[in-house]
């Protein structure tokens, strides 16, 4: 739920600067949200905890999910760092087809309700290649569909789950914090040096993640 919360809140600070496009939030945004509800409400609980054993050796839920996590990540990355400068358009979101959109939604709605958490290192990578936004745009627009995935998500897993309240509130005023002052430093870097460094970030994230459940 911090998430949520704390997307919104960026989502809200990159809204008062222009930067969130709400034609692909309504159109990108509604397949994958849906989709988060129904896979944290009704396929994740279906799921065992150990999927595969040999012996000592197995294959767990937890496990999986990481090193899927993982790959994702690098395959995000690298779709950044090698994505040539191009042109953007601001209206593209309404010119693609409505099926190819709610599959692109379907696809990041699936995968943010498996992992319970992450979709924004598929959506940024998503909205600038896939939907031709431009880089800050991608960040603000994205923030508003993840907080909408996690709140929808979190809302699945109530009853499920005990919750830490305290901890949770605690958190979520730390990461505000944190946005806030992202933000701050977003409006003095320029786009296409914060798509490359997102895009090695992410490699660098993947593939600690990969070594460490995989080798550690």
């Amino acid at each position: 739920m911090h998430v949520g919360f704390t997307s919104l809140v960026g989502a809200f600070n990159y809204y008062r600067n222009g930067l969130v496009n709400f034609k692909t939030v309504l159109l990108f945004g509604a397949s994958s949200i849906t989709t988060v509800f129904i896979t944290r409400k009704f396929i994740i609980p279906q799921v065992p905890n150990v999927l595969w054993q040999s012996g000592s050796f197995q294959i767990t839920h937890a496990l999986l999910v990481m090193v899927i996590f993982a790959i994702l990540m690098l395959a995000a990355s690298i779709a950044m760092i090698q994505n040539k400068k191009a042109s953007v358009d601001e209206n593209s979101p309404s010119k693609k087809k409505p099926v190819l959109l709610l599959f692109y939604g379907i696809l990041i709605g699936l995968v943010t309700g498996f992992l319970g958490a992450g979709g924004g290192f598929l959506l940024i990578p998503a909205l600038v290649i896939l939907m031709k936004l431009p880089m800050k745009e991608a960040v603000g627009t994205s923030l508003l569909i993840i907080s909408l995935n996690s709140l929808i998500g979190f809302t699945g897993d109530i009853g499920r789950y005990p919750i830490d309240w305290d901890f949770l509130f605690s958190v979520t005023a730390i990461a505000i914090a944190g946005i806030f002052t992202g933000g701050f430093f977003n409006q003095k870097v320029n786009a296409e040096k914060l798509k490359k460094g997102f895009g090695w970030f992410v490699l660098v994230m993947g593939i600690y993640i990969l070594v460490k459940e995989i080798f550690l």
